[in-house]
């Protein structure tokens, strides 16, 4: 099975799938002018400010923060902590490099999926709105391309069921084995357990637990994460050198590294940023239609925050750790020299790098953070199966592929890591293809729809509260 799933990656991530992710990212950078860099503090300011309570009587279930927490909680996770150290050691330093590019790119990607999803969002039989890839393809480009909506659904179907349900089981399950000596049996029942009386309530429910999880474990992963930076200050600048050289050179077998060429590490890089940060995917739009907004724009704005947030600080944080610590190579690297056990591997891999700085307690924060950002990321992606379902089969379909759901997140703590790696991979790349191309097809819409916000929106809003605060101003004076 391994050798047949890295046959068909071999194939999926070729030279046209990255040169589709690349270009459409590049591509959407260019036409709107940079907007990811120019927008990116107002963006933050939609989503954590004042201005998501301006959008309070607008349509939708959640508000900007719950929709953005809701996402982040199915993209935080761990393609974070074991995803970068199994780029790391698969594709050499340089794989980091490789992951900022398709996170810089993603975010106008990430940017253009979540306003179309807004723009052709619907409302389905339970009063809540369905949104996503299959809605734009369908609605924007009209019935004749209805082929790349099902493909779309049928693969995203497929996919949470190893991306966001089984590889994250199997990780939870590595690091409770690693940790606290639990049997992974125990592990997949308890998940079993919790998983289905969360995703039951629906989501309303999971979006509160994700706004609760998502802040807390991030802050308690970042924090351990920047305290060895801190430590190791001094490191700081040859990991980046490290970094960059790899890049775009070849490393040599060394120590327990068994060396790897620069298409390995881009490679790697490419396919473990997507599955981090999930731009190019379509999983934003999956979710971001459920977000209050009075303009398909400014949930648009708040989305892409969600690929700088996972992407340029948490992964990072995650490969600096690693290079410093030494831990993408058994030897321990050109910056520790320390070796370590070269049977670790994926979240284990980064709990022990963790912990050969901050001892017991950096294998813990690390363990829990697997743990709850894995769950949340189950939890998060059930939202994206089961809307990718629903457009397939209808409401009544939905029962059923919540067993299957459950299932594959028990049947994931058992199965071998590589081949749900490669299968994660390979279903990354079959949602992937399809919303790419439509995204292309539709790129004159995002362009109007941005051109309208702040040529128009956005502009009479600044003008309004200019007038509000000279009125107030003259009041006080008065």
């Amino acid at each position: 099975m391994l050798e047949l799933l890295g046959k068909i990656n071999n194939v999926l991530w070729g030279a046209p799938s990255l040169i589709l992710l690349f270009g459409t990212g590049l591509f959407l950078t260019v036409i709107l002018k940079g907007l990811q860099f120019r927008r990116l503090l107002y963006a933050f300011k939609i989503g954590f400010g004042k201005e998501d309570s301006k959008d309070a009587g607008a349509e939708g279930d959640v508000s900007h923060f719950k929709a953005l927490m809701t996402a982040l909680a199915a993209t935080i996770g761990n393609g974070n902590i074991a995803g970068v150290a199994t780029a790391i050691t698969l594709g050499g330093p340089g794989a980091i490099f490789w992951m900022w590019i398709v996170g810089l790119l993603g975010m106008a990607t990430k940017y253009a999926e979540a306003l179309l999803a807004v723009k052709y969002r619907v409302k389905n039989n339970n009063g809540e709105y369905s949104s996503g890839p299959m809605y734009y393809i369908e609605r924007g480009l009209g019935r004749k391309f209805k082929f790349l909506a099902v493909a779309f659904a049928f693969f995203g179907a497929f996919a949470a069921l190893g991306i966001g349900n089984s590889v994250q089981s199997n990780t939870i399950a590595d690091v409770t084995s690693t940790s606290f000596g639990m049997p992974n049996w125990v592990t997949g029942l308890i998940l079993v357990i919790l998983v289905s009386v969360i995703i039951l309530g629906g989501i309303q429910r999971i979006s509160t637990v994700a706004s609760v999880f998502v802040p807390v474990m991030a802050f308690l992963y970042m924090g351990g994460a920047l305290l060895i930076l801190i430590i190791n200050y001094d490191m700081i600048l040859p990991a980046f050198e490290l970094i960059f050289y790899y890049a775009f050179n070849p490393v040599a077998a060394a120590g327990g590294f068994i060396g790897v060429v620069v298409s390995e590490a881009i490679r790697n890089g490419v396919a473990r940023g997507i599955f981090s940060n999930e731009s190019g995917l379509g999983t934003a739009a999956l979710i971001a239609g459920n977000a209050r907004a009075d303009h398909p724009v400014k949930q648009a704005l708040v989305a892409m925050t969600g690929t700088f947030i996972v992407t340029i600080i948490v992964c990072t944080a995650t490969g600096l750790t690693l290079l410093i610590t030494g831990f993408w190579d058994p030897s321990g690297g050109a910056l520790s020299g320390v070796a370590h056990d070269a049977s670790l591997e994926g979240g284990a891999l980064t709990s022990a790098a963790f912990g050969s700085v901050l001892g017991a307690a950096g294998e813990y924060i690390v363990s829990f953070s697997v743990i709850f950002f894995g769950f949340s990321t189950i939890v998060g992606w059930y939202v994206y199966g089961e809307k990718c379902f629903e457009y397939l089969a209808g409401p009544k379909g939905i029962a059923g592929y919540r067993l299957v759901y459950i299932a594959a997140c028990g049947i994931g703590t058992i199965a071998n890591l590589a081949t749900v790696w490669a299968f994660a991979d390979m279903a990354n790349a079959l949602m992937m293809i399809p919303n790419l191309i439509a995204l292309l097809l539709l790129w004159k819409v995002v362009v109007a729809e941005t051109d309208d916000y702040f040529t128009n929106f956005y502009e009479q809003t600044k003008k309004s509260e200019v007038k509000a605060n000279l009125a107030g101003n003259k009041q006080k004076a008065g």
